[in-house]
């Protein structure tokens, strides 16, 4: 990594294309965490494209939700802050929602899994 990229300045990073990372975008990213391929594709960030290795993406995915802002900020063309967060809130709405969707189905799988094996004992 070049001088300029490990440089700090004012608690933002400078990165190596010379953009400054704002602090309030920083943090986990629910939609680069649930969404990953597709968030990264659609924020021109290719490195969420890793989640595709097996084994690896289980620790890459928390990566991405947490370095996602900091890869769209640095490849996007953001006028702001504002802009930035209200095209991310949209993602992190959705990823959020999936999540939730996806530890309701997970619970659900086990209670029935759980009624099933408690049937099977209750028969005989």
């Amino acid at each position: 990594m070049s001088e300029k990229a490990d440089q700090k300045r004012g608690g933002v990073r400078m990165q190596e294309n010379g953009k400054v990372t704002p602090q309030e975008i920083k943090g986990w990213n629910w939609g680069a965490f649930m969404y990953n391929v597709f968030w990264g594709i659609g924020n021109k960030t290719y490195l969420p494209l890793l989640t595709i290795i097996p084994i690896f993406n289980i620790v890459w995915i928390f990566i991405v939700g947490f370095k996602g802002n900091e890869w769209a900020w640095q490849k996007g063309d953001y006028q702001d802050v504002e802009t930035f967060k209200a095209v991310q809130a949209t993602w992190n709405r959705a990823g959020l929602f999936n999540f939730i969707i996806a530890i309701a189905i997970f619970v659900l799988y086990w209670v029935f899994i759980g009624s099933m094996i408690a049937s099977l004992f209750n028969n005989y």
